[in-house]
């Protein structure tokens, strides 16, 4: 956020609280629209040979090949891996979800996110901005009506967000919608199912629900909310944290910068070591990629988030942008530590967020749930 911004800001802790909100929010899609183009690449030099000489610094539009793309592997009839020529039931992929895009599945280094333009953000990423939309009108968090309004979104025909994937817990809900279980039951079980993405929609809904209700029962509800799509119990550990995490950045007092609330974050996780390694110093690839995993799962990507968090709590420019071009999971990750480093430091870096696709509409949207849940002082 540039100087000017932030002085038009209306002092005091309410005004703080709602800085620091708008910042995690407007973050959230940062990260994701920064990262969507080199998400999955697993080889940071790739990133480079793609974007040369320096890798991610703008928003950029996917390239045509991805270079580690597995795409050809998910299954398009259910969650995880699989067949993708099924015909003893409607394809997920092209049919319930995804219409008219069942053809971009399959070809040999195709994009997850093919032909998306420069800013765009990912479908987790539109799922957070149904979330933060959904908690705009509604009269307060009920998992029947959002979960109506998620079929809703994801059934659309044509589709209402511009992505060509969606992750095995989307396919994996609808293929159990489809065998006519209970909408509250879809969640799938794969082997990706305590996942990063998980954490996308969670930020949205917990720091309206944080304005008006005790922590623990906003825990109760985003554990919930998570279990819809993400029935995982370890998984909702993570999500406890994350929670109480958000709640204390939101919260803590003006000038309070201190990393441990990220460093005791990590810990959830068995054997994070995230205090040591940012004492070691050691870089941020040995870290990411190297000491954590690079992909989607839990145990390496949330104290890879709390690390990156950590380190750059005071620019989430810097932030963003570190975690771009480390590559692997990089546009869910980058969705939640944008709300992370939002909250730490309060401050948007405006040239990224004014070259989102959809900034203004983005903008508007995350103005009115401001004025619903952290209002100016009069």
């Amino acid at each position: 956020m540039n100087e000017s911004s932030r002085s038009s800001e209306p002092t005091g802790e309410s005004s703080l609280q709602r800085r620091r909100a708008r910042a995690a929010l407007a973050n959230l899609f940062i990260g994701d629209a920064l990262s969507m183009p080199v998400h999955w690449f697993y080889n940071p030099g790739d990133i480079l040979r793609a974007f040369p000489p320096l890798g991610i610094t703008q928003m950029e539009a996917a390239p045509e090949r991805h270079p580690s793309s597995i795409m050809a592997l998910h299954s398009t009839s259910r969650g995880g891996r699989g067949s993708q020529h099924s015909h003893d039931r409607r394809q997920v992929v092209g049919e319930v979800i995804l219409k008219g895009r069942r053809h971009l599945w399959g070809r040999p280094h195709g994009h997850y996110h093919h032909g998306m333009t420069a800013g765009q953000n990912t479908l987790n990423a539109y799922w957070a901005r149904l979330a933060m939309n959904f908690m705009t009108r509604a009269p307060t968090y009920d998992t029947s009506e959002w979960v109506g309004q998620y079929i809703d979104f994801m059934t659309a025909d044509p589709p209402r967000h511009p992505d060509t994937y969606a992750e095995s817990c989307h396919r994996g809900f609808f293929a159990n919608l489809e065998r006519g279980e209970d909408p509250l039951r879809c969640g799938a079980v794969t082997h990706d199912t305590p996942s990063m993405g998980a954490l996308v929609t969670v930020a949205p809904i917990a720091l309206a629900l944080m304005t008006t209700l005790p922590l623990e029962r906003v825990r109760e509800l985003c554990r919930d909310h998570v279990r819809l799509t993400h029935p995982d119990e370890d998984l909702l550990l993570v999500v406890d944290t994350y929670v109480d995490l958000l709640a204390h950045l939101l919260e803590r007092p003006d000038g309070d910068s201190d990393a441990r609330p990220f460093i005791e974050a990590s810990s959830v996780i068995p054997g994070a070591r995230v205090g040591s390694l940012l004492e070691q110093d050691r870089g941020d690839a040995f870290v990411v990629g190297r000491t954590f995993s690079l992909a989607c799962y839990i145990t390496g990507s949330w104290p890879s988030v709390c690390y990156l968090a950590a380190k750059y709590r005071h620019d989430p420019g810097r932030a963003l942008l570190a975690n771009s071009n480390l590559g692997g999971e990089n546009a869910h990750r980058g969705s939640v530590l944008g709300t992370l480093v939002g909250l730490a430091s309060g401050d948007i870096e405006d040239t990224l967020y004014d070259t989102l696709a959809d900034h203004e509409a983005l903008d508007a949207e995350i103005g009115a749930w401001l004025d619903r849940f952290l209002p100016c002082p009069a």
